[in-house]
């Protein structure tokens, strides 16, 4: 077949083939959004509409019509002064915010569980990270929340830390109580930074969680893509007025962003803020409900323990989104990575992503009440499933921040050498070493490495963890410096 020539091409067809029930992003799960919606005549010959700037359409990097107008309509429905869509992902819109916020030299204050882009862009930016430890989850062995009260000691022995960043909500779907900590940043004179990938659904409905910008960020950046219906890769920054220099934000932006941006990606960001200002309450009404009703049955008919609002001022937990369906199968003694595999393999359900105990599920607005059965049903027929459980000692999710000899930026400049992943403590690492998902750097470059990180890196190679950042995917060496 012409497939097998193509293997791109060949990979998502198969997965297309498969008509799995997709419980991961994108949030237009395969499209079934515009068809429920009965706008799917407007994604029709996408390919014939892919163009670039030419007369009659707008320029990404210096709008003045179309975009332009659709930039300032999706302000009004995320409750920015100014919006700015991404095409290069989430990723482009935390670049833009650090380096904007910043000046090289800088500290800037991120939190532990920050994405690998936040880390990414302190390199970019030649900054000096200071890490607030969230709280940790002991039975999940998740981080979740960070403190009001963590933020506040951090900027009191960091006086001259340019920003504070934020992720909010994590991966799993736990929020801190962002309105608290921007008080106490803007208290202390500084702009607050919030990765809020997982949370652009927040602000259209009462019964979600808070929204950054509602809290009082001063810049905000959002996957669309993930829990809205934009397509892959589209994202939207935020910006309020006052405290951010907004010609600098966008320097950034077309320093960060590529030159030729897909216009079909940029529609797919305006059609996703229609479709939320113009149903977004009705569905957003039907995802929480049905997801509360399959947390509410995983919780009362097996030992499977779904998180849920119990959490709700433990843990650094201000709120949950009830949206985000993060199920601990540690009651029976079950891997997420394999509850993963029986549900791929024997319900044709693909969940976002799983960890240790942990299987996460994005739900949107696409979904349908027979997919949360399925799902539902599928979960509460698991333990049946599984035909031996081994029970693995383990050392546990790492609580402590590893001491930092130098920034990520300076180390990456060091001479450097590569050595076995077993004679590594006591070195100082070059590289930067992340369990993926969910893309949380547990080594960064320029820190100690310390036995207990090695052997829980161990752990996650040991049993399918992809890890990324590193030279050696399967981390046998590990490049520090000399």
């Amino acid at each position: 077949m012409i497939y097998d020539n193509i293997p791109i091409l060949k990979s998502i067809k198969e997965y297309w083939d498969t008509q799995s029930i997709p419980f991961h992003m994108p949030g237009h799960k395969r499209g079934k959004i515009f068809k429920k919606l009965g706008l799917d005549y407007l994604m029709e010959n996408l390919i014939e509409m892919d163009t670039t700037e030419v007369p009659g359409v707008d320029n990404l990097h210096s709008p003045e019509e179309a975009i332009k107008e659709a930039q300032e309509l999706a302000a009004k429905a995320f409750g920015a002064d100014h919006t700015f869509f991404l095409v290069n992902g989430t990723t482009s819109g935390i670049y833009a915010m650090i380096l904007s916020a910043t000046k090289p030299g800088d500290k800037i204050l991120i939190p532990r569980n920050a994405h690998r882009s936040v880390v990414s862009g302190t390199i970019l930016g030649r900054l000096h990270p200071v890490y607030m430890m969230p709280e940790i989850d002991q039975y999940m062995e998740i981080a979740m929340g960070i403190k009001p009260a963590t933020v506040e000691k951090a900027l009191e022995q960091n006086p001259d830390a340019s920003a504070v960043l934020v992720t909010n909500p994590t991966y799993y779907g736990a929020c801190s109580d962002i309105e608290k900590i921007a008080g106490i940043v803007h208290k202390k004179g500084k702009l607050l930074l919030v990765d809020e990938a997982h949370g652009s659904h927040f602000i259209f409905h009462p019964k979600l969680p808070i929204s950054a910008m509602e809290a009082g960020a001063d810049m905000v950046a959002q996957s669309t893509h993930k829990t809205l219906t934009s397509m892959t890769g589209s994202s939207m920054l935020h910006v309020r007025e006052g405290r951010v220099d907004i010609e600098k934000v966008k320097f950034y932006l077309q320093l960060i962003q590529t030159t030729s941006p897909s216009h079909v990606m940029l529609a797919s960001l305006d059609l996703a803020r229609y479709i939320m200002e113009e149903y977004g309450y009705k569905l957003l009404d039907d995802c929480i409900k049905y997801s509360n009703w399959t947390r509410d049955e995983i919780n009362s008919k097996s030992p499977l323990y779904c998180l849920g609002q119990d959490r709700k001022n433990i843990y650094g937990i201000h709120d949950i989104d009830p949206t985000r369906i993060t199920v601990c199968l540690k009651g029976i003694d079950l891997r997420g990575f394999k509850a993963d595999e029986i549900l791929r393999s024997r319900y044709n359900i693909q969940v976002e992503m799983s960890d240790f105990w942990n299987i996460v599920a994005i739900t949107s607005i696409a979904d349908d009440e027979s997919s949360y059965k399925k799902f539902c049903q599928a979960l509460l027929n698991m333990q049946s499933d599984v035909e031996e459980n081994i029970s693995i000692t383990e050392q546990g999710y790492p609580i402590h921040t590893p001491e930092c000899i130098m920034a990520p930026y300076e180390a990456l400049n060091h001479e450097k050498e590569y050595i076995e992943i077993e004679k590594s403590p006591g070195h100082i690492s070059a590289e930067m070493v992340v369990p993926y998902p969910p893309g949380i750097p547990i080594i960064m470059p320029g820190e100690y490495i310390q036995k207990d990180i090695v052997e829980y890196l161990r752990q996650c190679v040991d049993t399918g963890m992809k890890i990324s950042g590193t030279s050696d995917p399967k981390l046998r060496k590990i490049k520090v410096l000399k």
